[in-house]
């Protein structure tokens, strides 16, 4: 049987990998986190995993050949929290446990797909995979960043999405605004779809920053990609162990915050007939625009939409769901 393994497990994209190799009937897997947090545990008991381990303990053993023949590890475990300023800790998390996990797939000839980040861009306005265009705004991007330039120093012409490589296949994952189930215990951390879910659930309206950076209320436009994509995407990956790259994860459609409050409020039962507007919404109190935080000026991606070239050119035709379809099913999730 396939044996893999899934970093981060117990996380929001993690546990949701785990869900996508089950529903293939994949089950030998060892999943490994930091249950510190313990009430991530809910994101794993409905799955079938082979084994837990913890983070503390998994990296070493890895190296050591403990777990026997793994096909492929999925790469999720880091912190993800963008104004985390403590630099060591995020460097050390983010860059030196991954080299290490790196080092140690090569060794056992396992395959690593692992989840790099849209942060890598920071300040720019081109979201393309080459180094003219990254411009990490903090220590999170540039971790992410670091790890990146790492592979392309290993790897050389085998990183490009369009040779076969000598060795196992790596692949890195841009990931930009994920949302939907799993991420409940991610905090301020998770998405602006599942804090709108809650803010409407408990006001009866959802809140969006004012203008800002040249972008009128609401309308600051992110790349949001719904988490059964961003699974879809990595298993076809698996599927494809001659592809190796960094490659974006996002729709390819820069979508305001507007339509994603307009989806809460339609998806939750607020909406009129025909739906509400963005518009519509607002004049009706529905939507609730606060000033900018001054914690994130300087810090804040306005505008960010995945360059799917490099994913399209190495073969990987998904469709993914806009903001209107994605929330909507979300929403349907989290009221059931």
């Amino acid at each position: 049987m396939t044996r893999m393994v899934v970093t981060g497990a117990a996380g929001f994209i993690g546990s949701n990998i785990v869900k996508g190799l089950n529903e293939r009937g994949i089950d030998d897997i060892i999943a490994v986190d930091d249950l510190t947090q313990g009430d991530k545990f809910r994101n794993l008991s409905d799955l079938k995993i082979a084994d837990y381990v913890d983070a503390d303990l998994f990296y070493d053993l890895f190296a050591e050949g403990f777990f026997g023949r793994v096909e492929a590890v999925f790469h999720e475990g880091a912190c993800s929290d963008t104004m985390e300023a403590d630099g060591k800790y995020m460097m050390d998390n983010n860059y030196t446990l991954s080299c290490g996990l790196f080092n140690a797939c090569e060794e056992r000839g396992s395959r690593l797909m692992y989840a790099s980040s849209a942060a890598t861009y920071g300040g720019s306005d081109t979201f393309r995979e080459t180094p003219e265009f990254e411009r990490p705004l903090n220590v999170y991007g540039y971790s992410k960043l670091l790890f990146d330039q790492r592979m392309r120093r290993e790897l050389g012409n085998d990183f490009d999405g369009m040779r076969t490589r000598k060795g196992r296949q790596v692949v890195g994952f841009r990931y930009f605004n994920v949302y939907g189930p799993r991420e409940q215990h991610k905090g301020r951390m998770a998405s602006v779809a599942f804090h709108q879910f809650n803010q409407f659930e408990a006001e009866g309206k959802v809140k969006l920053f004012g203008d800002y950076g040249g972008f009128g209320p609401g309308e600051q436009k992110r790349d949001f990609v719904f988490i059964d994509d961003v699974v879809a995407v990595n298993l076809w990956f698996l599927d494809h162990p001659e592809k190796s790259g960094i490659f974006n994860l996002g729709t390819g459609r820069a979508q305001p915050f507007n339509d994603v409050a307009t989806a809460v409020v339609n998806a939750l039962g607020a909406g009129s007939n025909p739906p509400f507007d963005t518009a519509s919404a607002a004049a009706a109190g529905l939507i609730e625009y606060v000033p900018f935080p001054e914690a994130l000026r300087g810090k804040y991606q306005c505008y960010t939409q995945a360059d799917l070239t490099a994913l399209r050119a190495a073969g990987c035709d998904h469709v993914f769901a806009d903001v209107q379809t994605g929330v909507a099913r979300y929403m349907a999730e989290l009221s059931a």
